[in-house]
C-alpha cells in the first residue's frame, strides 16, 4: 500500500471517530486501553465508584478477548461458531448494556480495533443479537437495531485490511 493511500485511510478512520459523540468516542478509546492493556483505564477514566465498577466489570468481561483472538485464526473450523459467537455475544452485551455506543458503527469501530479484520463478518450478527437481549432496555433496543444498516447485515464481504488509526487518551493541558 502506498503512504499517500495509507494517509487517507488513517484520515478516513480519523473522521469516522470524530463522528461519533463524546460520551462514545471515551468509551472507545477506555475500552481500548482495557482490551488492548495500553493504560491504567482506573486512573485515566474512572471519576467516581459508579466508573471503577463499571471497569473492574469490564477489565473481568474483556478476558473473553483472548478467547476470540484465539478462536478467529481458524475461523473455518466447524466450531468456530461456538468458540467465537459465545464470548463475543457475552462482551457485546456488555458493552451496549453500558449505554455508551449508540448504535452499530461505534460499536463495529471499535471491535475492529479490539479483535483486528477477521471479526468484521461476525460483527452484524453479534450486534443485533446482543441487542435484542433482555439484558437491553426495550427502548434502547429498537435504536440500537435500527442503527444496523441493510448493507451492514447483508455485506458480501469484508474487507480483511486491519485497522490503522487507534485513538488514545489525550491530556488537557490547563491554560
Amino acid at each position: 500500500m502506498s503512504t499517500t493511500s495509507s494517509a487517507q485511510l488513517v484520515l478516513a478512520e480519523m473522521r469516522e471517530f470524530a463522528a461519533f459523540s463524546a460520551s462514545e468516542q471515551r468509551y472507545i478509546r477506555r475500552s481500548l486501553d482495557i482490551g488492548l492493556g495500553r493504560n491504567d483505564a482506573f486512573r485515566l477514566w474512572a471519576r467516581n465508584g459508579e466508573e471503577t465498577a463499571s471497569i473492574r466489570a469490564q477489565y473481568v468481561v474483556y478476558q473473553d478477548l483472548k478467547l476470540l483472538r484465539r478462536a478467529l485464526v481458524p475461523s473455518e473450523a466447524p466450531d468456530a461458531l461456538d468458540a467465537i459467537m459465545n464470548p463475543l455475544l457475552r462482551v457485546t452485551s456488555f458493552d451496549l448494556a453500558q449505554e455508551r455506543l449508540a448504535g452499530f458503527c461505534a460499536y463495529r469501530f471499535l471491535y475492529e480495533r479490539l479483535l483486528g479484520a477477521g471479526i468484521r463478518p461476525w460483527l452484524p450478527a453479534a450486534f443485533c443479537g446482543a441487542a435484542a437481549l433482555p439484558r437491553i432496555r426495550p427502548e434502547r433496543r429498537k435504536g440500537l437495531l435500527q442503527s444496523i444498516s441493510e448493507a451492514a447485515a447483508t455485506a458480501p464481504g469484508w474487507s480483511r485490511r486491519d485497522p490503522i488509526f487507534y485513538p488514545e487518551y489525550v491530556e488537557l493541558e490547563a491554560a
